[in-house]
């Protein structure tokens, strides 16, 4: 499918922040934009036009930003588009309400076309990860069967739009709140400048109509320290204007001036003044305005941080999810094969008893692993901390082999243990947690035997070394096109896989200090995977 440039739906009942937005997206390279005043006509015209990413405002009439998302999530054609949010909500249950419905990604009001940009290089990138395990799912499933008409094969084809990335985001290199000075005196401008300079990033101009030109660019200020009598466009006038556009109207303004009567004070508070500062300067009393308004844009900047972080924080519980559904099959299929063999009349069982046992082992490793994901959660939001134990880690892999050859015995793959490392006369023991250790190597021994042809060989060694060294090796290759993002997430090409077992090897892995490769060999043919994990000395 040829690489299409974006087409962006803007959806918006504010005109002026349609075109502000439509301005800014066109500034980003974007050829065509649709917009909408309203959810409805947004699915009006998500039903009629090819669109490959929504922008949309949270509070609308007629339907709001959070209908609309549910209503695309629940539309088959519709579900995976990508959707951000542009919104000013301070309430953090309605946010979690847009979180749960599905949105991509959420930004903050205002905002400047540099967070706009990263945004939707972030809606995008995540999407496309979504796309990719969905794409993979989809090409099993086309590839399984006998025969398929040319427009079936080209409707799965336009499942996932191919899109360009935006445009990398150049960010100003002093990364400070930022103050503009507006004031036609030079010396003023110097005053105010050798007071703020070593706390915030300050810029100053001595006219409104620069004033402006700053407020309304991709860099506007976090603060306008604006003074009134000035020639050409006065400081009301500055205020004014500032108010009429979308981008600079939230910009707190201190008035700094030498008209101190209630008129002009009550003048400029009409026009959204956040205070008033009369000359001669107090400086000390500025000084100290200035950084309380400045907490006010730390706490707005910390609001956007907050957000982002919900959202990663529900697709981090997704993914744990996930991970911990995908270990639960391993086990659970390889106790039900010894409860379907012991129920047989297959007279090859002599000891019913070693299977009974194996089968208690796997449930309580399965009641174990429900445990398991509140410890992948605190490893991927950071809160983990390891209380490493020796661990027989021998025989952790030995009792995994044996449930895979109960598990794959259809494959008839030749399953060899090497697991009885000793040193002294006694089994070596690794220095982690003994779960963690049991759902990654099952995860990867499973991997292994799904991966090996039919009649081939799956190898499990353990290495007395220090650190320890495990090896999990089969026959058949890992496709090229994969390789260089195996442990990342959703790389599974399977139809029932998650795409998070390896990824969740080696989160379980570092976790315990330790570390996993992949080998490929191609002249071999084999695929080998490398775990050291730190030993009991």
């Amino acid at each position: 499918m040829p690489n299409l440039k974006i087409v962006y739906l803007v959806v918006d009942d504010f005109e002026v922040m349609r075109q502000v937005t439509t301005r800014q997206l066109r500034n980003l390279g974007a050829d065509k934009i649709l917009t909408a005043t309203n959810g409805i006509e947004a699915l009006r015209i998500l039903r009629q036009e090819h669109v490959d990413l929504v922008l949309s405002d949270l509070n609308m009439p007629v339907m709001s930003g959070l209908e609309l998302l549910k209503a695309i999530r629940a539309d088959e054609h519709l579900r995976r588009l990508p959707f951000l949010m542009i919104t000013s909500e301070y309430d953090r249950q309605v946010i979690q309400a847009v979180i749960d419905a599905g949105v991509n990604s959420l930004l903050l009001k205002p905002y400047t076309p540099q967070r706009l940009a990263a945004h939707i290089q972030k809606t995008i990138a995540y999407q496309h990860q979504q796309e990719e395990q969905f794409q993979a799912q989809a090409s099993a499933i086309l590839q399984a069967q006998p025969v398929m008409n040319t427009s079936t094969s080209e409707s799965a084809s336009n499942f996932a739009p191919s899109v360009p990335s935006c445009p990398d985001v150049t960010l100003p290199k002093d990364s400070r709140p930022s103050i503009l000075i507006v004031d036609d005196l030079v010396a003023n401008q110097l005053l105010l400048s050798r007071l703020f300079n070593n706390n915030y990033f300050v810029r100053t101009v001595d006219s409104g109509e620069g004033a402006l030109s700053i407020c309304s660019s991709d860099t506007p200020p976090d603060l306008v320290l604006l003074d009134i009598m000035m020639p050409g466009m006065d400081g009301f006038e500055v205020a004014r204007r500032m108010r009429e556009y979308p981008g600079s109207e939230n910009i707190p303004i201190i008035f700094v001036s030498a008209m101190t009567d209630n008129a002009t004070q009550l003048k400029c508070m009409s026009l959204g003044a956040v205070d008033f500062v009369s000359k001669p300067i107090d400086l000390k009393l500025l000084r100290l305005r200035v950084s309380n308004f400045m907490r006010y844009v730390e706490m707005h900047k910390q609001l956007q941080t907050a957000y982002d972080d919900m959202l990663e924080l529900s697709r981090t519980r997704d993914v744990v999810d996930q991970i911990t559904r995908h270990d639960l099959r391993g086990p659970l299929a390889g106790a039900l094969g010894l409860v379907q063999a012991m129920a047989s009349d297959d007279v090859s069982i002599i000891n019913p008893k070693v299977h009974l046992r194996l089968v208690e082992d796997t449930v309580l490793q399965v009641l174990n692993m429900i445990n398991l994901s509140a410890e992948i959660f605190k490893i991927e939001t950071g809160r983990f901390q390891l209380q490493p134990q020796p661990i027989q880690i021998g025989d952790i892999l030995q009792r995994i082999v044996q449930m895979a050859s109960v598990t794959f015995s259809e494959k008839k793959l030749a399953l060899k243990a090497q697991t009885d490392a000793q040193t002294n006369g006694k089994p070596v023991h690794a220095l982690g947690d003994a779960l963690f250790c049991y759902s990654l190597f099952q995860n990867l021994v499973k991997n292994a035997c799904e991966a090996a042809p039919f009649q081939s060989q799956v190898v499990v060694s353990l290495s007395n070394t220090d650190p320890l060294r495990i090896l999990i090796k089969n026959s058949g290759v890992v496709p090229a096109e994969i390789r260089p993002r195996f442990f990342e997430k959703f790389t599974s090409k399977k139809i029932s896989g998650s795409g998070l077992g390896t990824y969740s090897a080696k989160l379980l892995t570092e976790a315990q200090g330790g570390k996993i490769t992949l080998d490929i060999s191609d002249d071999d043919n084999t695929t080998s995977l490398w775990v050291t994990l730190p030993r009991v000395l």
